[in-house]
């Protein structure tokens, strides 16, 4: 009789690919069981150099990725896919359904983005005789990416390796946005790794509270404000009602740069709200975003999504995206006709960060008129030109010119899809479980470091920051 060998535990590791130390380019890999499972695969936004090789050079093999998991929609978590999986990545992309119909519109208008902003560096790279560059990735790219896509619903649970099955639970930050939960099986031991994704901070105009997990004993969780509170409250409406009132006294244009995914909604639920009560004046408002008008009509379509009020409003009343005076502006040429207009009106544009998109032209035209207001209602990553506004700089470059910031800018972080310092704190609370271990990641060195600080004084077993291209065996 052959003598029974003991089983031998294989090591469970997760290497920190991106959003480590940084609040963009999420990629997490975890090894398990002899699998490769990769948690997003975002784009790296910062320096253009820099991004580049970033988003260029990926830490692993893509052939060998056995799977993707996708936590939800931003381009920072899934902006980076067309480029895997044109480089030999063929397995499954996990995520909700939701988050699948975003990707589509917005996997497209992150190539259509590359490609004119390589257009743009083109030109004058030849001017200076230099060599040219090349997008990223295309939008055939991005076509075929999503066909790779497998959907599940929350709360469904499903194997995709040897001894692995997912379930997606609601994050409350985007439509369709997941905590991801795996449960892991080796030999005769489970054990169950969360990964938070990015989480919201509940009490959403749109959408649900974060769901709670139990039985957590690896939690791999975000900390963008880890180490800071919003000033305002979720639903602060009355402030945004109190900004807008002075600002459109003074006749001008209110610009609001915005995501063009759950922000631009949220706002325009909240504004149609606000001018049904005729609590703001029943001004023209534009939504001059392709990307914002496609995804509204998304959102419409996975009322699975929304919290009760908003599921109601939809089923019993009307569309809670779409009232009189807003106007949804597809063309180009209806954009631009936007500069023409000398009365008081709002409009919601994006990029968020002011990076790119249709919002530079809305702030080149009206920045240095002291009569417009700019709001930011949502995060600006360092070094981004939404994030020098926010900081108060009297002077800007705007595709390549300078501009003397004359309109007031205001800022109301309620409307922030993250959790901030003691919603985070809450969130951890909640989690049921030993979690024994603890790794910070999506935030900024001061941020993670002092959720880290708040967590250990709460909690007795490891807690740690994520390094970029560290591993950390679980």
């Amino acid at each position: 009789m052959l003598a029974a060998f003991p089983y031998k535990r294989r090591v469970m590791k997760i290497t920190f690919c991106g959003a480590a130390g940084t609040t963009t380019g999420s990629q997490h890999l975890l090894e398990v069981n002899g699998s490769k499972i990769l948690l997003d695969c975002g784009l790296y936004q910062g320096h253009r150099a820099e991004a580049n090789t970033r988003n260029r050079e990926f830490l692993f093999n893509p052939e060998e990725i056995d799977s993707v998991v996708l936590s939800h929609a931003h381009i920072d978590h899934s902006g980076n896919l067309p480029n895997l999986t044109s480089n030999g990545f063929d397995g499954n992309i996990y995520s909700t359904f939701a988050t699948r119909d975003l990707c589509q519109i917005m996997l497209a208008d992150s190539a259509r983005i590359q490609a004119q902003e390589t257009q743009w560096l083109n030109k004058r790279l030849i001017k200076k005789g230099l060599a040219t560059v090349e997008p990223l990735y295309s939008e055939l790219d991005a076509e075929n990416c999503l066909r790779q896509f497998v959907n599940i619903g929350y709360d469904r649970s499903i194997p995709i390796a040897d001894g692995v099955s997912l379930t997606f639970i609601d994050a409350g930050h985007i439509l369709g946005a997941a905590q991801v939960v795996l449960d892991i099986k080796e030999g005769q031991t489970t054990q169950r790794l969360l990964f938070s994704g990015d989480v919201g901070r509940g009490d959403n105009e749109l959408l649900r509270d974060p769901a709670v997990a139990e039985d957590v004993d690896h939690l791999i969780m975000e900390s963008t404000y880890g180490a800071r509170e919003h000033e305002l409250p979720a639903q602060a409406n009355h402030l945004l009602c109190d900004v807008l009132n002075r600002a459109l006294d003074k006749k001008g244009k209110v610009i609001i740069p915005a995501f063009a995914v759950e922000r631009t909604q949220q706002l325009i639920y909240v504004l149609h709200e606000l001018t049904e009560a005729k609590k703001i004046p029943e001004v023209p408002i534009y939504v001059d975003s392709p990307l914002a008008v496609n995804a509204t009509e998304i959102f419409r379509i996975h009322p699975e999504c929304f919290n009760e009020e908003v599921y109601n409003f939809l089923f019993e009343k009307r569309n809670p995206f779409g009232f009189e005076n807003l106007t949804m502006v597809r063309k180009v040429s209806e954009s631009k006709r936007l500069n023409e207009v000398h009365e008081p009106a709002i409009i919601i544009s994006a990029s968020g960060m002011c990076e790119a998109g249709r919002i530079l032209h809305h702030l080149r035209n009206s920045i240095e008129d002291g009569r417009n207001t700019i709001l930011f209602v949502g995060y600006c990553a360092a070094n981004t030109l939404g994030w020098k506004l926010r900081k108060g700089e009297k002077k800007v470059n705007i595709l390549g010119d300078s501009f003397r910031v004359r309109a007031h800018v205001e800022i109301l972080d309620s409307f922030s899809g993250h959790a901030d310092r003691s919603e985070l704190i809450d969130y951890f609370d909640r989690m049921g479980g030993k979690k024994s271990n603890v790794v910070l990641v999506h935030g900024e060195p001061t941020q993670s470091e002092g959720l880290k600080e708040a967590l250990s004084a709460r909690h007795k077993a490891r807690i740690e920051v994520a390094k970029w291209k560290s591993t950390v065996e679980l």
